[in-house]
C-alpha cells in the first residue's frame, strides 16, 4: 500500500469555555495552519446582553467556531473546533459536538462560573473533557483543590494550570485528553 493509499483518520476535539477565556487564542496557538477564526467587533447591540465583566480590554468575539488542525502522522489528523462562549450562541454547539471525542473545558479563575455551561454540556452528553485553567499573565490565586471544588469537578477529571497563549500548554492539555480517553480502554 502505498502513501497515496492510507486513509487519513480524522479526530474531533472540542475547545468550549465562557466568553473571553482563551478559547480562539488556545486553537491559534496550537494549530499548525493559520486558523478559521469568526471574530467581529463588539458592538453596542450587545450591550446588555454579553456579560462583559473580567474581560473589559476584549473588542471582538468569536460568532460562530474557530478551526485548527494538527497533524499527527500521515494517517491521522487532528481537528479543533473552538466553540462561541456568550450564551446567545450555545445552540450552535449542538451542531459543532457531533462526532467528537471529547472536549478542552477552558476557565478563568476570575469568573469560573463562566465555565459551568461548558462543564454540564460535556457531563449532560457523556462527553469525556479535561480543564484547562487559562492564568492570564501568570495570575492564579486558587489551588486545584480549590479549582476542582468550585466546579465541582469529579476526582477523574483531568485539570491543567497554564497560559493557553503557550503553544506547550495547549499540546499538554490536548495530551491529557487523550490519555482521559484512553484511560477506561486500559482499566476495563
Amino acid at each position: 500500500m502505498t502513501d497515496s493509499q492510507v486513509a487519513q483518520a480524522a479526530v474531533k476535539i472540542l475547545i468550549a469555555g465562557g466568553f473571553g477565556v482563551g478559547k480562539t487564542t488556545m486553537v491559534g496557538a496550537v494549530s499548525e495552519v493559520a486558523p478559521l477564526r469568526t471574530e467581529e467587533y463588539l458592538t453596542r447591540a450587545g450591550e446588555g446582553v454579553d456579560d462583559l465583566s473580567g474581560v473589559g480590554q476584549k473588542d471582538t468575539t468569536t460568532v460562530a467556531l474557530d478551526f485548527g488542525r494538527i497533524t499527527i502522522s500521515p494517517e491521522l489528523v487532528v481537528y479543533l473546533f473552538g466553540t462561541p462562549g456568550q450564551e446567545r450562541f450555545w445552540f450552535m454547539w449542538n451542531d459543532l459536538v457531533n462526532g467528537a471525542l471529547g472536549g478542552v473545558v477552558i476557565a478563568d479563575t476570575r469568573r469560573l462560573e463562566s465555565s459551568f455551561a461548558s462543564i454540564d454540556f460535556f457531563e449532560s452528553r457523556g462527553i469525556p473533557f479535561v480543564v484547562a485553567i487559562n492564568c492570564f499573565h501568570g495570575r492564579n490565586t486558587r489551588t486545584a483543590q480549590e479549582i476542582r471544588a468550585a466546579l465541582d469537578l469529579d476526582p477523574g477529571i483531568p485539570l491543567l494550570i497554564g497560559d493557553v497563549r503557550e503553544r506547550a500548554f495547549g499540546r499538554d492539555a490536548l495530551l491529557a485528553l487523550v490519555d482521559h480517553l484512553m484511560a477506561p480502554a486500559l482499566v476495563g
